[in-house]
């Protein structure tokens, strides 16, 4: 396909409505060791098309993973273990949900019934080092939140952390939409677990800070962004304050090009291709807006919730680019002698995480918490997990490696999370 009909086919999804594949997707190894110069290939990754609801209803009897659940009383007790260093071993227990199960599952990411003919990926569970992570108890889960809220901030992988939730607690309730009281937007939802009172809401924000199109011609695939690093995205930054857990995340975006602002002047810019302006890592730019986002969440006037930072979450494309063939067609999780922490993950992780050390300090002297589910290392293992071709993409000759089957390896994310809220203890970080 040239760039014209590229051009012509993205402006028509857009007039549509629909966020083709909500990330863009370049060849971050090439962009990372030729940053000297080189033709960027971007655009937009994840679709959101509204999804249709089936109003499934829930099965009579519901699947008994949780009877044999690790006391948590013993983990708790245990000391210096690092949830987030460890190996994918076997697993005989089956998927938490299924399509069947869960009518909230977001079509893209419905791998399954989009024809995914493995079930190995499915076969695993994550082991820590040093301790056991008990599976995910949506009955304990829904109690510890009773009466509480949870915001997932970030793109179209928060949101396919949240409906992974979304799914696993519907074996015990089933929430209720109830997003058109607040927002008629898709990026914008809100759902309601009645009989305990708890809310899930996602706010779209790829870039958690103030963001604008640079090119007078608008929005393109290879369009150049304005970052104020130093204003958070109006979007969440007053919306949050009520919530009693937020979860911030972001990855894929960064990797379009873009100039940052701080303090309304240009301070550098990443493959920007503008000779007077400072040419920096996009790590440069995803650090300062960690920091801001903390920052932000510390001065909100009555906030007192809980902030995780959940970590960047990376794409497995092999056999060629996004827009070259590239795929995921594994079907086992790698080794951690197969696994590769290539520069620019090092980078982002390094710089976020940065962030999120300094924001807990800060945090602790004003009786804030903060909370890290570092989930990079985890999925750096697992290529087999994310949607490939199995999925009612419009055009079916770009792979989806960035996004993660439902059920499938995101499920441990909540796992993490769940392990968290139950002990309340804080990570080794």
């Amino acid at each position: 396909m040239n760039e014209n009909t590229w051009n012509l086919n993205f402006r028509a999804v857009l007039n549509m409505k629909l966020h083709v594949f909500e990330a863009p997707i370049v060849n971050k190894s090439v962009l990372w060791n030729s940053h000297k110069g080189i033709l960027l290939a971007l655009t937009l990754l994840l679709v959101t098309i509204i999804p249709l609801s089936t109003n499934k209803n829930l099965p009579s009897s519901l699947p008994n993973l949780w009877k044999n659940t690790t006391n948590l009383n013993t983990v708790e007790s245990e000391k210096k273990c690092d949830l987030f260093r460890g190996n994918w071993v076997p697993k005989s227990e089956r998927p938490y949900y299924t399509n069947d199960t869960c009518d909230m599952m977001f079509e893209y990411q419905n791998c399954l019934k989009y024809g995914r003919p493995d079930r190995e990926f499915l076969k695993w569970r994550w082991k820590p080092d040093d301790c056991e992570l008990p599976l995910f108890d949506p009955a304990q889960f829904l109690e510890i939140v009773k009466g509480k809220s949870l915001a997932f901030v970030g793109d179209s992988v928060a949101r396919n952390h949240m409906q992974s939730l979304l799914c696993l607690l519907s074996n015990v309730s089933h929430p209720v939409d109830v997003s058109p009281k607040y927002n008629l937007s898709y990026d914008f939802k809100r759902w309601f677990f009645a009989d305990y009172n708890f809310t899930v809401a996602r706010f779209w924000s790829p870039y958690l800070v103030k963001s604008k199109d640079a090119d007078l011609n608008g929005f393109s695939a290879n369009s150049l962004m304005n970052l104020y690093l130093d204003e958070a995205d109006p979007s969440w930054n007053s919306a949050v304050k009520s919530f009693d857990y937020v979860v911030f995340s972001a990855g894929q975006w960064f990797f379009r090009p873009q100039v940052y602002y701080e303090n309304g002047q240009i301070t550098g810019c990443f493959y920007c291709q503008q000779s007077n302006v400072t040419q920096v890592l996009n790590s440069y730019g995803y650090g300062k807006v960690f920091q801001t986002v903390f920052r932000t969440i510390m001065g909100l006037k009555g906030y007192k919730g809980v902030t995780f930072l959940r970590t960047f979450s990376p794409s497995h494309f092999e056999n060629g680019d996004w827009d070259k063939g590239g795929n995921c067609a594994r079907t086992v999780p790698f080794t951690k002698e197969e696994m590769k922490w290539k520069s620019f993950v090092v980078e982002l992780h390094k710089a976020q995480v940065e962030a999120f050390k300094e924001a807990e300090k800060e945090g602790t002297k004003k009786g804030l918490e903060f909370k890290l589910l570092d989930t990079t290392e985890a999925m750096l293992m697992r290529p087999d997990g994310h949607p490939n071709h199995y999925s009612p993409r419009m055009n079916v000759s770009v792979a989806d490696c960035v996004h993660w089957c439902l059920p499938g390896p995101i499920d441990t994310w909540n796992e993490f999370l769940f392990y968290i809220l139950k002990t309340g203890r804080k990570d080794t970080h």
